[in-house]
């Protein structure tokens, strides 16, 4: 049986006295892409961080690519070797951008390739240059963050997280810091990912979105799995009561 590129078991995690995961299972395949919703302060972003190492979990498993990356009730992480390898696999595109101002677009995406990788910069640019073409920005590639629009810097921020090639890719709800009118250059861009079965795992408040380009979603409530299961399944008609109350505020479902 094919074991899933990332699996997460049983998760929980607190922050002082708040419990903010309360055993949260997550598994995706290879080529999926998994949608994760719910309202505020429900875990989503925590179950990312989670994920890549930015948060560590209080107990539970997880594993990307068939290795452990942490496992047991205090949860035990891998030695730091194969932590490193591990946060190779993944990539992460954050809410804000997260780019360096004092670089410029192209010296954004090879700064990663070169430092971490070890890549000559030749070859990394060769690369960025490849991925500034498919998030359509070839002609932005000596301009600096200041001079790009919000639309812009988020796609340059999806070019960077690809650059190392990772295995799974994560979005940190990618459109909300963005004004409506742009959000659309970057579901663009993630529908073409998607087309060339990138992996992927997004957390997202976009819900016509996640319907269109979600396999799963996932709705996570109070810390909890509260559904899941195809768009079909957790947006349609036989949803439940607590998904019908959240999602009475986007008109567009």
């Amino acid at each position: 049986m094919k074991k899933p590129l990332l699996s997460m078991q049983n998760i929980t995690k607190r922050f002082g006295d708040t419990a903010v995961l309360k055993g949260v299972s997550l598994c995706v395949d290879r080529g999926e892409i998994v949608a994760i919703i719910g309202p505020s302060g429900s875990g989503k972003s925590t179950l990312l961080r989670c994920a890549l190492m930015l948060e560590t979990i209080d107990s539970g498993s997880i594993e990307i690519c068939d290795q452990v990356l942490a496992q047991g009730s205090p949860a035990v992480y891998a030695e730091k070797k194969t932590l490193r390898v591990l946060q190779r696999k993944t990539g992460l595109v954050f809410q804000n951008f997260n780019l360096f101002p004092h670089l410029s677009v192209l010296e954004n995406i090879t700064a990663a390739p070169i430092r971490v990788a070890g890549q000559s910069r030749e070859q990394a640019e060769q690369k960025a240059r490849a991925l500034l073409q498919k998030v359509g920005l070839a002609e932005k590639a000596d301009a600096y963050p200041c001079q790009l629009s919000g639309g812009q810097k988020q796609r340059v921020a999806i070019a960077r997280a690809m650059a190392l090639e990772p295995e799974i890719l994560f979005f940190d709800e990618p459109t909300s810091a963005l004004d409506p009118e742009l959000t659309g250059e970057i579901l663009k861009v993630i529908r073409e990912l998607a087309k060339e079965k990138m992996t992927m795992v997004i957390v997202t408040h976009e819900m016509a979105f996640a319907k269109s380009v979600a396999d799963r979603i996932l709705f996570l409530d109070g810390g909890i799995v509260a559904a899941e299961g195809s768009p079909e399944k957790v947006l349609g008609e036989g949803k439940s009561a607590r998904m019908m109350q959240f999602l009475q505020k986007f008109e567009e479902i």
